[in-house]
């Protein structure tokens, strides 16, 4: 029987290419969003790709508690899942200056970083296979030397995946962070972007080079894979030498 994978915000970018590569490795996937035509068209896309209909969408907003546990449910009624991959998040406005918009902007982007994954995950852990199961979690580089809520909801997720894998490892499932660098094909730097920004972020990185949602995929797909089965409670940085070797 094939493995069970759930990518939150499989849609675009790093989901994305998530979902690719488990489903070319032969894993049944969910990919999880709240934009169903972009779930739909991503899902598609990989299954003419693979010629095997192995990846299938389901939609939810992930910061609302009876969303994410209704989607539990249905995601669990097609059997365990062995992978979870929390990659949904953002960092849709700029910081403000005055307090209220603070506090707003800081709930709001731990609510789409940290609350997503917390909720995912609490409500697939039931129905998560024990032993073999994995936890895989998308930080960011943020996370490790950011500034303003984006880096600060990052390195929460750090502290809440570190605390659970400890949590898990008795049950055999493994809970492990990528914290990607510079990778604008995604939509976070929707907007943003300049070519000289660009150019810019790349000429900074020692490898000499941007990131790709391939890059990304491929430390995830290892993480939830059974060679990884002794792996857990780590942060796999995947910078190009942006950051050098610290968690």
């Amino acid at each position: 029987m094939a493995r069970r994978a759930v990518v939150s915000g499989g849609g675009t970018g790093i989901g994305k290419a998530v979902a690719r590569r488990l489903a070319a490795d032969g894993v049944s996937v969910v990919i999880v969003g709240r934009r169903l035509s972009v779930l739909e068209s991503t899902a598609k896309e990989i299954n003419a790709a693979v010629g095997a209909d192995r990846v299938s969408v389901a939609t939810a907003d992930l910061t609302v508690p009876e969303q994410a546990g209704a989607l539990g449910e249905e995601i669990a009624s097609g059997g365990a899942v062995d992978i979870v991959v929390n990659n949904a998040g953002g960092n849709p406005k700029p910081t403000p200056k005055d307090l209220a918009g603070l506090a707003t902007v800081y709930s709001e982007v731990f609510q789409l970083n940290v609350v997503t994954a917390v909720l995912l995950t609490e409500a697939l852990l039931p129905h998560i296979a024990r032993p073999g199961g994995r936890i895989v979690s998308v930080s960011s580089i943020a996370g490790l030397r950011g500034s303003g809520p984006y880096g600060a909801a990052k390195a929460a997720m750090h502290g809440w995946s570190l605390g659970l894998a400890q949590q898990l490892a008795p049950q055999g499932i493994t809970v492990n962070v990528v914290a990607p660098g510079f990778v604008p094909a995604t939509e976070f730097w929707t907007g943003r972007l300049t070519p000289q920004l660009e150019a810019d972020r790349a000429a900074e990185i020692p490898l000499g080079r941007a990131g790709t949602p391939d890059d990304v995929a491929a430390a995830i797909a290892h993480l939830a894979s059974a060679e990884a089965g002794w792996t857990t409670g780590q942060i796999l940085q995947v910078n190009g030498g942006a950051v050098l070797g610290r968690g």
